[in-house]
């Protein structure tokens, strides 16, 4: 099982999608990485060479950011915003929706699949007994 920057990528899948199992690295990012690196992109993982494996190494390591470095920025990114007091680190402090989506519906499972609606208000007499 090949070992880049830290994560296990599956043998079986070709390597275009296994590449996508690094934090950091999508589709897109995987086909313009195997090009830098004249990979075949319909290879599996357990057909790459240990030259191979070495060559994408040093071009995701050298060229982006992934993983540890990566998660690092974005919290570091987030913790700004809330410093200032932005719009976005207000929303981010509530745990409400960040980019504009509504709230009136739609936001459950952020706020915790609260309900708040109410049924249609009467009430039915009690039953005698």
């Amino acid at each position: 099982m090949p070992r880049i920057a830290g994560v296990n990528i599956p043998e079986k899948k070709q390597i275009e999608v296994a590449l996508t199992y690094i934090y950091g690295v999508g589709l897109p990012l995987s086909r313009k990485i195997l090009t830098i690196a004249k990979i075949d992109r319909a290879k599996r993982a357990f057909q790459l060479t240990p030259a191979e494996v070495n060559q994408l190494k040093e071009v995701i390591e050298k060229n982006y950011k992934i993983e540890g470095e990566l998660r690092r920025e974005q919290i570091v990114n987030i913790k700004r915003l809330k410093d200032i007091g932005s719009w976005r680190g207000i929303r981010h402090i509530k745990g409400l929706p960040v980019r504009g989506q509504r709230t009136k519906t739609n936001n459950r499972t952020v706020r915790g699949n609260v309900r708040k609606t109410v049924g249609s208000g009467r009430k039915l007499p009690p039953a005698p007994t």
